[in-house]
């Protein structure tokens, strides 16, 4: 019997919906000292047009599909958990730092 496993990671946001640019600023530690990363977008927290937008552009900065990018946690939340189907945590966090470094 074949077990297909699909690669997913998880990925811990600090979302700033109504900024002037949609950027990803970088780690920074949540009131527990946990690493997130904080994410800017232009969209309001208006009937779910900010998670939209992150989900949409953190596809787009990860290469990977639209489809693939989806609010796990935090709906309502600007502490949100994405999860990313198609890369492992190691994968994540290197695009991630490769796209920070670019700055």
């Amino acid at each position: 019997m074949f077990v297909w496993a699909r690669t997913i990671a998880d990925l811990p946001l600090k979302l700033q919906p109504g900024a002037s640019v949609d950027r990803i600023d970088g780690w920074e530690a949540d009131a527990e000292g946990r690493p997130v990363l904080k994410v800017r977008v232009r969209a309001r927290p208006v009937d779910g047009e900010a998670n939209e937008a992150v989900t949409r552009f953190l596809a787009k900065a990860l290469g990977v599909s639209r489809s693939s990018v989806t609010v796990k946690r935090g709906g309502q939340s600007r502490l949100k958990m994405i999860t990313v189907e198609g890369l492992d945590d190691q994968a994540l966090r290197d695009r991630i730092d490769a796209l920070v470094t670019r700055g």
